[in-house]
């Protein structure tokens, strides 16, 4: 009788985890899917309406705003994290719109550079890449934390390679850094669907905490969709 309670004891507790990461993680793909289409709203707003040309590049060439949103983002990713203890989930809410919304703006910029064509087939890879990444990181028993340290590794080397190549110019390595960068954000997808998963398997659903952790995955997921997005537009982008 002892063994039999311990047993279901056992199954109850799988159940409620498994529970728990769902609704954890429905809520982080929420998030993640609100901050997609606000960043696409604003890109494509800024786009059709003309105010790419008139406040991000003029004839005298990018303008402050421009430089803003571009970098400007990359604050808001530094503080939503070295201030995650300290924020609240509202002022995490709040820093995670102003950063899809920034991200908008500056990425309106690939209507000039891309055609629509491009820009869709990238968008609907990515998707599909995506969708199938996050369910293998979400079933599989694999653990894929060794996986992720070589990813963030390599992440690091890409980003050096960059700024490297924003001198030289060159195209056959901004080829290699493109490839290598959809190769990396692939992986890291399934890599932080699973970690995601098991930090929801472990957290009391409705407490603030919990929605600062939603959001901090939703911000994750968001930049790998939109970095594998990126770089697979420069593989099969043709410049108009």
């Amino acid at each position: 009788m002892e063994e039999r309670n311990q047993f279901n004891s056992v199954i109850d507790s799988a159940t409620k985890d498994t529970s728990l990461a769902k609704s954890f993680m429905a809520n982080v793909f929420s998030y993640m899917f609100a901050g997609l289409l606000l960043t696409g709203f604003i890109a494509w707003y800024f786009a059709e309406e003309g105010l790419v040309f008139k406040y991000l590049i003029t004839e005298t060439g990018p303008t402050v705003l421009y430089y803003i949103a571009a970098f400007a983002p990359l604050g808001f990713v530094l503080i939503m994290g070295l201030g995650y203890r300290k924020l609240s989930a509202p002022a995490m809410l709040v820093l995670f719109i102003a950063f899809a919304a920034l991200m908008g703006v500056s990425l309106s910029t690939i209507f000039i550079t891309y055609n629509m064509g491009d820009i869709s087939t990238a968008f609907f890879s990515a998707s599909s890449v995506f969708a199938v990444m996050a369910v293998v990181g979400y079933t599989t028993t694999t653990d894929l934390t060794k996986l992720g340290n070589i990813l963030y590794i390599g992440l690091i080397g890409i980003i050096i390679a960059m700024v490297i190549n924003f001198f030289m110019q060159s195209s056959m390595m901004s080829y290699v850094i493109s490839v290598i960068g959809v190769i990396i954000f692939t992986g890291l997808t399934a890599y932080d669907v699973q970690k995601l998963k098991r930090i929801g398997e472990g957290t009391e659903i409705g407490t603030a905490s919990t929605r600062k952790l939603a959001i901090y995955g939703a911000l994750d997921l968001y930049l790998d969709f939109i970095n594998l997005f990126l770089f697979l537009l420069r593989l099969i982008g043709g410049r108009d």
